[in-house]
């Protein structure tokens, strides 16, 4: 499984439809400051779920959509889209591509998820990745300072970061809901 292509429309800086095509064995993106790098990482973390918006580097949700410029008009929507080449049925979904999109709409902050272009829960596209090296946390996204705030975090959180790296997490996840089932019955 690799990340094949990034589809950008409306998201940070991205105003125009963007698709960045990667081959297998790419390791980074490098440019100059400015360039856009950082919104690249944001995308892909946005659409592997992530809701925190202080992360995204915003102060509410609709802050990824592009606000326009002295040449541009504002959006009113943000799309990204990840396609990954599962040919080798990493994924556990039986397609050779697989598609993970979020949009997010300016009226009404109204947001969806789809999966190969069908509507689906955050959820489902958590638990398609668990276990898989991909998430909003993961190793697999390092942006400029997480290396210093690895070295420098607690060893709690650390060890979240090898539980999903050793593929721990997804038992744990299945644990916790367990648990929750069990005093959702209790309770009643």
């Amino acid at each position: 499984m690799y990340l094949k292509k990034i589809e950008l429309h409306g998201f940070k800086s991205f105003a125009d439809k963007v698709n960045i095509e990667f081959q297998p064995g790419i390791t980074g993106i490098v440019g100059p400051n400015g360039c856009g790098k950082s919104n690249i990482s944001d995308a892909v973390r946005w659409v592997l779920g992530e809701q925190s918006v202080k992360s995204l580097r915003g102060s509410n949700m609709a802050d990824v959509i592009f606000a326009g410029s002295q040449d541009r008009r504002a959006q009113n929507l943000a799309e990204v889209t990840l396609i990954f080449d599962n040919s080798d049925r990493m994924l556990n979904y039986d397609y050779n591509e697989v598609e993970i999109t979020r949009r997010l709409y300016r009226q009404g902050n109204e947001a969806e998820y789809l999966l190969n272009r069908q509507q689906c829960r955050l959820k489902d596209i958590t638990d398609l990745l668990l276990d898989t090296g991909l998430g909003r946390d993961s190793l697999s996204i390092i942006s400029q300072g997480n290396i210093s705030n690895f070295a420098d975090s607690r060893p709690e959180e650390r060890r979240v970061i090898f539980e999903e790296a050793a593929g721990v997490s997804k038992y744990k996840k299945r644990k916790i809901e367990a648990i929750r089932k069990l005093e959702r019955t209790t309770d009643n």
